[in-house]
Order: structure tokens, then C-alpha cells, then sequence
């Protein structure tokens, strides 16, 4: 999860995604789209609704589906870098939760024939990874909240996601050292899931929770929005 203090190091990655970054990807098509990604974007990344790395992934898969019809959904969420209020914090994933799912339940009923890719980019790939959950369970010192968890998506609107591409993730270790539960992907769609890790990234490599470093926003540049782009085409 990008922290205030390493948004300059988003130039790098904004450098190398201008050409994408020139017109946005619509979020609603007039018609049900072949493919519908709905990607959650990182703490406080630039180029919303989607983030550079949403961006990235997008012209990447339509350079893998040509002929067919893409839409892009960017989840409805602040991606708060409010770290200083737990609480206050969880709830803005809470509400990219339901929002990604409340997405996905839509396009399942309203276009049956759609095939929807969930995705997201660091805090967006726990937001990415809840929304696909197996049952999430709050450490005990919040149980008290558990009504407030999202439960996992319904087995009708499940059998519709094609594929589940995660970026930059933060580790169990990350999450259990912020006391969030770790990411359980629902046995439905962990066959359809894929994570991508920067070696040496410390939010997903499994290091101690602390700043994040300068690899951790490489991900619109170092070619794993094109190879997670061929996990889902071949999954279509």
C-alpha cells in the first residue's frame, strides 16, 4: 500500500504509462461488453477511477482480445492512505469490498454472457482478494465487527469471474503485522487467480510491514501487466 511519502515515485511509473494514460477507459459500455475488468486501484494513485496500473493492465489485455468488446469498471472506493485510524481505514476497504462485489453481481445478472476479470493493485489487490473471499476472519480483538464483513460472492455471480489478477499484494505477514486478516481466495476461483510479486517489493515479498520501496510502483512498466494480460486471455 503506497504511503504519501512514496507518491514522487510515481513519476517513474507515470513516464512510462503516458501513452495510456491519455484517454481513460470508459467505466460502463452502452452495451454488454465480451470481457469487463473491474480493478481497484492502489492507496492514493494517481489516474483514477481505475490508477496507472488498471490503466496499464487494460490496453494490455486489449492487445490480447482483439475483436472482442472491453470494458473497464473502476471500483467505487477513496483508497485512503488514512493508516493512523485502523478503523476508519478498514471501512474504506469494506467499501471497496462491497462495491467490487455489488459490481460483479450486476454485470452477472444484467449481461450473463460477459466474462468479468477482477482485479487490483496493491491496497486494490486486498480489495481485489476480499471481494473473492472464502470467508474472512477478523482477528479476535475485532470480532465485534464481523457483522460488517462482506461474505463471499454468490455461487451464480462467482461462476461469471473468468479470472483474478492481483498486483503488488500485500504478504500475510504484511497484513497480519496491520492486524487485517489474510487474503483467502474462495476454492471457486483460485484456480482462476494469479499474484504478482516484484522480487525485493517489501509490501508483497513477505518483509515486516513498513514503507514501501521504489519497486513497489514498477508494475505498469516492467512487463507484468502483459503477462498477467496472457493469463486472462487464455482464460476467456
Amino acid at each position: 500500500m503506497i504511503k504519501r511519502s512514496l507518491l514522487v515515485l510515481l513519476g517513474v511509473a507515470i513516464v512510462g504509462a503516458a501513452t495510456l494514460t491519455a484517454q481513460a477507459p470508459r467505466a460502463e459500455a452502452q452495451t454488454c461488453p465480451d470481457v469487463e475488468v473491474v480493478f481497484a486501484r492502489g492507496t492514493a494513485e494517481p489516474a483514477p477511477p481505475v490508477g496507472l496500473t488498471g490503466l496499464a493492465f487494460d490496453a494490455a489485455l486489449r492487445t490480447q482480445l482483439a475483436g472482442k468488446s472491453v470494458a473497464v469498471y473502476g471500483v467505487n472506493y477513496p483508497a485512503s492512505s488514512n493508516f493512523n485510524n485502523r478503523l476508519a481505514f478498514a471501512q474504506t476497504v469494506v467499501n471497496g469490498v462491497n462495491n467490487a462485489q455489488a459490481r460483479v453481481k450486476y454485470m452477472a445478472s444484467r449481461c450473463p454472457r460477459t466474462k468479468i476479470v477482477l482485479g487490483g493493485y496493491s491496497q486494490g489487490a486486498v480489495v481485489a482478494g476480499y471481494a473473492a473471499n472464502a470467508g474472512i476472519s477478523l482477528p479476535a480483538r475485532y470480532a465485534q465487527y464481523t457483522s460488517k464483513i462482506p461474505p463471499p460472492l454468490p455461487a451464480a455471480a462467482a461462476s461469471k469471474v473468468a479470472a483474478i489478477v492481483m498486483f503488488g499484494p500485500p504478504s500475510d505477514r504484511f497484513l497480519r503485522d496491520v492486524g487485517a486478516p489474510p487474503i483467502k481466495i474462495d476454492p471457486r476461483l483460485a484456480t482462476r487467480t494469479v499474484r504478482y510479486c516484484i522480487p525485493g517489493d517489501t509490501i508483497c515479498n513477505g518483509a515486516p510491514v513498513g514503507q514501501p520501496n521504489g519497486l513497489h510502483v514498477l508494475y505498469t512498466v516492467n512487463g507484468m501487466t502483459f503477462d498477467a494480460a496472457r493469463y486472462v486471455a487464455a482464460r476467456l
